[in-house]
């Protein structure tokens, strides 16, 4: 299997050259040339495997994608990554049924409370894996709006041939996600917080990334969602929920996804391209909604920091979609045309008028692939964490309620809705107070985080001070 850039460039690469190398040299993003699809068979045979082994089952999903890793190496990997003792329970990750046809999947179980590990855990076993296997090194450099940041270093740290840099936006995290990184005192690990939002932590991303010969002579690795890997370990448990919630293979599911940089929804975007039988992908956006308004009227326009919402759901509070140019990509044709479409629309007409509109004939499609949306408030939030922990005795943190309130607004009587829980709600802990008049439970282990010592760099929102900083600590 080799992949392609949404803007053009066709160089093959593998697998292993794109785990390591995250943006395209073009700025695009990659995709596989084409999506394996999956047959009756394959489904049933896999619905098995998902009864017995979440590992087995991921192992046989990314066995699709991953062509040059060694079939018992990538096994062992996997099986390595997927264990009760890491996320908590055998199936990884369980359903909550809250009502008849709803239901939470739960995917907060790993080490840091967050669905972030489902992938993280995954990719610091392959870029070690990797990296020993040529004998390299790799610095990683991330942005984060919360939760990206501390699984990825939780994932990372005292990895061989590793250093991560993970920037965040000043002031706009819990202070329990705050203290997950910055009280982490490994020399691999730098927190680097920005004096902006979120969208400028990922924009120094995207210009680091885009300076080939400084990408180049400092080995600069991503793991946002940008990097494929990290997406593509999120496309198996969009299998292992449907598994769950059916009984044959001839049932749909829809799936609700709180969604800020849309690439937890874009993994279903995935499994839907590839035959998982997915009738809605529900797009949960907070007061930030930019991707609702797309979703409902074809016009994507970029928001200003000083217009993106400081709100209750702090990890959405992004108005620049970075895996949205994958779906924008696979709307207008997965093929060469498209790219240069694509590279009009988010390399152009972004820049020059900060969002663009598609035609009357593209947004038509859009419909083929499943999309709706919805919004939620932070009234909405309180008031689905409300309701949900009087009616069913289960605390959901603020990003799962701006899911469970969209998904239940989009629901058809009838059909099976999958709400992706998205974090623990001890990250959030203000909220629960505000909606249930007490604390969520702290779970063992986490006593005192947030009086830790914190080590972090405050920064100012420039790609060059952050480049510096990577060369100063590269040596």
């Amino acid at each position: 299997m080799n992949y392609l850039s949404t803007r053009g460039d066709t160089m093959p690469r593998g697998f292993s050259d794109i785990l390591l190398e995250g943006l395209a040299p073009d700025g695009g993003l990659y995709l596989p040339e084409r999506y394996p699809q999956v047959d009756a068979a394959t489904l049933a045979r896999w619905r098995g495997l998902a009864g017995a082994s979440y590992a087995d089952l991921a192992f046989d999903i990314l066995s699709l994608f991953i062509t040059d890793i060694p079939a018992d190496d990538l096994r062992a990997l996997v099986r390595k990554t997927y264990t009760a003792e890491v996320f908590g329970t055998p199936e990884i990750t369980p359903l909550k049924a809250l009502e008849p046809g709803l239901a939470l999947q739960a995917l907060s179980n790993g080490p840091t409370l967050a669905f972030k590990d489902m992938a993280m855990q995954l990719l610091g076993n392959l870029f070690e894996y990797e990296l020993a296997r040529r004998g390299e090194t790799l610095n990683i450099l991330g942005a984060t709006s919360g939760d990206t940041g501390s699984a990825a270093e939780h994932a990372m740290r005292g990895k061989q041939g590793v250093r991560v840099f993970m920037l965040s936006p000043q002031g706009r995290m819990s202070p329990f996600q705050q203290a997950q990184m910055f009280s982490l005192q490994d020399e691999n690990i730098h927190n680097l917080v920005i004096e902006g939002v979120f969208d400028d932590c990922q924009d120094i991303v995207k210009a680091v990334s885009n300076d080939l010969a400084f990408k180049r002579r400092h080995r600069i690795g991503t793991v946002n969602s940008i990097n494929w890997a990290r997406l593509l370990a999120q496309v198996v448990y969009y299998f292992a929920g449907y598994f769950q919630a059916t009984k044959t293979n001839e049932e749909r599911v829809n799936f609700a996804v709180p969604s800020g940089n849309f690439g937890n929804v874009c993994a279903g975007h995935v499994a839907r391209m590839m035959g998982l039988p997915i009738e809605r992908l529900i797009v949960a956006t907070n007061e930030n909604d930019v991707l609702d308004e797309f979703f409902r009227t074809g016009s994507y326009r970029v928001r200003a920091a000083c217009d993106t919402h400081e709100t209750s759901s702090p990890s959405m509070d992004i108005s620049k979609a970075s895996n949205f140019e994958r779906f924008v990509f696979d709307l207008l044709g997965h093929d060469p045309q498209a790219a240069e479409r694509t590279r009009q629309l988010f390399g152009e007409e972004i820049s020059n008028s900060g969002g663009f509109t598609l035609s009357a004939e593209e947004f038509a499609r859009v419909r083929e692939f499943g999309f709706v949306s919805g919004k939620s408030t932070h009234a909405d939030r309180v008031a689905t964490i409300r309701d949900t922990h009087a009616r069913f005795g289960i605390t959901i943190d603020p990003h799962t309620a701006d899911g469970l309130k969209v998904g239940r607004q989009l629901h058809q009587p009838g059909t099976t809705t999958l709400v992706l829980e998205t974090a623990l709600p001890i990250k959030f802990a203000a909220t629960i107070i505000e909606a249930l008049g007490h604390e969520p439970e702290r779970p063992a282990g986490y006593e005192g985080l947030e009086r830790l010592p914190k080590r972090f760099k405050v920064m100012p929102a420039s790609s060059e001070a952050v480049k510096a900083c990577i060369a100063e600590n590269c040596g």
